[in-house]
């Protein structure tokens, strides 16, 4: 795999430094997300799909970077594994997949590309929770405006993943979200 320093060049080739997002670039929040993965730990593998979550677009931003007949590069680029959970961040119908964390429904997977579910490990659950934990913190934590018009559903989303996140991570969240 390539250091961490040509995924990001790799990344502002594709365009991620001129596409728009919330809080300015989506390189700065893709690396901001990045930054707060390593802060809480987070494997190595784990920190480079956080970098690259929405290389595929997203629920919330359907513009991509690479389009789906580019998954073979990309894992060729950051790993399989990497490559795996940055599909799973960008594919996931956050509207069905989200309300099933922390029931006994968790596992099934809701695709948006493919309109189709299918089972994902805990592990992969787990891994996927703390990318999103990142992603929507990143955000919030530069926009007060996200975060007031967003506060009333990220609590009790987090507050279902506790047993999948992190410590950190869910210190993090409880800090950021309840301290302001």
């Amino acid at each position: 795999m390539n250091s961490i320093d040509q995924l990001f060049s790799k990344l502002q080739s594709l365009g991620a430094g001129e596409f728009a997002h919330l809080n300015g670039s989506l390189s700065k929040h893709l690396r901001g997300t990045e930054a707060l993965l390593r802060e809480w730990g987070a494997a190595d593998m784990v920190c480079v799909a956080g970098l690259y979550h929405a290389v595929y677009g997203t629920y919330g931003y359907n513009s991509a970077l690479a389009s789906l007949t580019q998954r073979k590069h990309i894992a060729e680029l950051i790993g399989a594994e990497a490559e795996s959970l940055a599909y799973l961040f960008g594919a996931c119908n956050r509207r069905v997949f989200y309300p099933r964390i922390g029931t006994d429904t968790q596992l099934l997977f809701a695709d948006r590309f493919t309109n189709a579910e299918y089972e994902i490990g805990y592990l992969q659950l787990s891994q996927l929770c703390e990318i999103t934990l990142a992603n929507e913190l990143e955000i919030v934590s530069n926009s007060p405006q996200f975060l007031a018009a967003h506060r009333l559903n990220l609590s009790p989303l987090f507050e279902r993943m506790s047993a999948l996140l992190s410590k950190a991570g869910f210190q993090s969240y409880r800090s950021i979200l309840q301290a302001t």
